[in-house]
């Protein structure tokens, strides 16, 4: 037998897989995974069933694969009669659904009749999700639940409890399905062998003498002289360095810049500064003092050294000499090795006398007969489990399936896609694809790809203190009230509502209506910044000039100067601007000039002229559109979208909502505080008269009208072509007389 056909359908300019019937459904393993929308998706962030979801992942990695799905469809497919009841995704699994045939199908039967009795449902013949999680949680509370897990509230007697809290306390603990907290018999085991390492170290010392040179003090004797004992070869080893060359000494014990810097500060006796200065001053061959003339910092350790290890070993000693330090770890050498093969320390705590009555066969034994009974509780967890995930296979699977091989839900539009967590009201808008992302950062990097207009919000129910982001694609409208900062209203799957503040955009073109008026909305604003900003250096200046003005009329006052009137404006600033005023009106006739010149094409010249100016907007525009699609959407947030999922214009027009009233609504236009309608009719018309008229007088009309229409009929030589340019006629100025003689 061949490789199994489907039927496909194309939405979003791609072949989707259609499950036609239940024999479509369980072979989805036939079905070629190129063919597949999606290979991977997360099991966080979707509006899905997030049990459901746990327990499709086999190796619980937060992710969904190809693979994890056809497991869990080829196992769910075994156990129903007719894999028909897929497609309807039932609320509740009939028993008689349940395939006996198999040995699986038989043990779960039973145990969902079970399930029903001990609820109180024994006449029940269908078991719902909420029936078997209730089951699944009450079998959990159960002391013996088939877990493995022992917490202390399932111990029988008062040694075994104290065993698992001892355990607990230096091993670790297991979590119980339960919600307790206990120890499975792993940790038992490494605790019992930790124990045995433990007393077998010390039954070592009490069986060598050596070993305890000072009998029971040797332990403190020995951890005293831990504490001081790198000071004191570092002191020693100072003071052999003064002795063979005394030029170190001064160096040795310490710059006095170095006592100025510690000195500058708040002091206290253990501050590190101070630790660090040797123990003594540093002489030549000196003793190691030990009671006067110490490091105050290490005083008290001195003080404890002396007692605890000194006096035991040496007597009484006010000083020591490098040759008794060399007495004193010599005696405690072997003890030291000995201290340092130490095993099974994590268990050191409890006490020796604690662990030497631990380290027998019967404590080991201890909490054997309750692993018994938690193992004899295995097949009814594992048949209960079973239950509940039949439930929920049968219910979610199809479901996910419709989002995962294909994106059916999403593009039938009859309800929302997993992905689609809610509706964002923001700027009179209702925008339906809102995807819930853990990091924006990370996700904006990527999601700009999907050539769509990106909205991210963080959203906020203070009364429970509940956060989390989601990013909304807003695809009609137009994008100019959209800044970070505005705020509107996300209302989740479940019905609940969240503040939601835009926190970052990404700007892509929204429609090609928008593109068109784009270009001109930016020379609007341009303008406008231009002349708010020309108008801030106006007032700037004219404010200096008059603060200058009175400063310098009360200067001039005050030494009697007459203030010199305000220099006239210079002849040439006028000659330049009169030039600059015919170039622009010469400039503006050229252009009416030619407009008119088009006759009766002058429709097609305003066309061509909005098309020059808004044609490459809307060229940018529709490619972008035409190339938007929501799988970089998805991706940055974990999917592994296998298909160019597009959101081509009229169906990304449907994902976003634009504020419409109903159907039947009466509307009252009467606005009180209105601004005052000007007579903008009459304005266009009387330019249109206008622009005829100017028309006409150039003659650029006189190929549409009669003869006698024509203006160089009406006009005659007043016709602008019959007007000729005036001569400019210069003469020259007569020379001047001379005088005449005196007389």
């Amino acid at each position: 037998m061949g490789p199994r056909s489907f039927n496909f359908f194309r939405a979003g300019g791609f072949d989707q897989v259609r499950f036609e019937n239940g024999q479509d459904f369980i072979n989805l393993d036939q079905l070629d995974w190129k063919l597949w929308v999606a290979l991977a998706c997360p099991t966080k962030g979707l509006a899905f069933d997030s049990r459901t979801l746990e327990l499709i992942d086999a190796d619980k990695d937060g992710r969904i694969r190809a693979p994890e799905l056809i497991a869990a469809i080829k196992w769910a497919g075994a156990l129903l009669k007719n894999p028909d009841d897929f497609l309807q995704s039932p609320a509740e699994l009939s028993l008689a659904s349940i395939n006996l045939e198999v040995e699986e199908g038989k043990r779960i039967h039973d145990a969902a009749k079970t399930v029903l009795r001990g609820l109180g449902k024994g006449d029940a013949t269908v078991i719902s999700v909420p029936d078997s999680a209730a089951a699944v949680k009450a079998f959990h509370d159960m002391a013996f639940n088939g877990d493995g897990v022992i917490p202390p509230e399932s111990t029988e007697t008062p040694e075994q409890k104290q065993l698992v809290l001892d355990v607990m306390a230096t091993i670790g603990n297991a979590d119980d399905k339960s919600g307790k907290k206990g120890v499975n018999a792993e940790q038992v085991k490494t605790f019992f062998a930790a124990v045995a390492e433990y007393v077998g170290w010390i039954t070592k010392a009490e069986g060598d003498p050596t070993l305890m040179p000072l009998g029971t003090a040797t332990v403190a004797a020995y951890e005293a002289m831990k504490v001081v004992r790198a000071k004191v070869e570092d002191y020693f080893a100072r003071c052999a360095m003064a002795l063979f060359d005394a030029r170190a000494a001064a160096a040795l014990n310490r710059e006095e810049k170095e006592y100025l810097a510690v000195a500058a500060k708040d002091l206290t006796i253990t501050s590190e500064e101070i630790k660090s200065f040797p123990l003594s001053r540093i002489e030549g061959g000196r003793a190691l003092p030990l009671l006067e003339a110490v490091n105050p910092a290490w005083a008290a350790a001195l003080a404890t050294f002396t007692t605890a290890t000194l006096e035991p070993v040496l007597g009484e000693k006010t000083a020591l000499t490098e040759a008794e330090w060399a007495q004193v770890t010599g005696k405690l050498a072997v003890f030291g090795q000995w201290q340092s093969s130490k095993v099974g320390g994590i268990v050191e705590k409890l006490g020796v006398e604690r662990l030497k009555v631990l380290d027998t066969e019967t404590s080991r034994a201890l909490l054997d007969p309750l692993f018994a009974l938690e193992k004899a509780q295995e097949p009814t967890a594992n048949s209960i489990a079973s239950v509940e995930k039949l439930v929920r296979y049968t219910r979610d699977l199809f479901q996910l399936t419709n989002n995962f091989v294909s994106f059916k839900d999403f593009y039938e539009r009859k309800r929302p896609a997993i992905f689609q967590v809610g509706t964002l009201f923001l700027d009179q808008r209702e925008c339906e694809l809102v995807i819930r992302v853990d990091d924006p950062v990370k996700h904006a990097v990527m999601a700009p790809l999907s050539r769509g207009y990106l909205v991210y919000c963080e959203c906020a129910r203070p009364a429970s203190n509940e956060k989390m982001n989601i990013v909304a694609a807003f695809t009609a409208g137009e994008s100019d009230n959209l800044m970070v900062g505005r705020n509107g209203l996300f209302k989740d799957r479940d019905g609940k509502d969240w503040d939601a503040t835009i926190t970052r955009l990404v700007d892509n073109p929204i429609s090609i209506r928008q593109a068109f008026w784009s270009p001109y909305k930016k020379v609007l604003r341009f303008v406008e910044e231009q002349v708010a900003k020309r108008a801030a250096e106006e007032e700037k200046d004219s404010n200096a000039l008059l603060a200058d003005g009175v400063t310098h009329v009360g200067k001039a006052g005050e030494e009697g100067k007459v203030v010199k009137e305000p220099q006239k404006l210079d002849i040439g600033v006028v000659a330049a601007l009169g030039v600059a005023v015919g170039g622009i009106t010469a400039a503006m006739g050229a252009l009416l000039q030619s407009f008119f010149g088009l006759g009766l094409w002058m429709p097609l010249g305003v066309v061509g002229l909005l098309g020059l100016i808004s044609g490459p907007s809307m060229l940018i525009a529709w490619l972008k559109l035409r190339q938007r699609n929501i799988g970089p959407l998805l991706d940055a947030n974990g999917w592994a979208v296998n298909a160019h999922a597009m959101l081509n214009i009229p169906f990304g027009a449907s994902l976003t909502k634009t504020a419409a009233l109903p159907a039947g609504s009466k509307l009252d236009t009467r606005d009180p505080y209105a601004e005052a309608r000007k007579p903008w009719r009459l304005y266009i018309t009387f330019v249109i008269l206008l622009a005829v008229t100017v028309a006409w007088y150039l003659g650029k009309l006189d190929h549409l009208l009669p003869a006698p229409a024509r203006s160089v009929a009406v006009l005659g030589p007043d016709a602008p072509a019959a007007i000729q340019k005036p001569e400019i006629i210069i003469k020259a100025e007569e020379p001047p007389k001379a005088p005449e003689p005196a007389k």
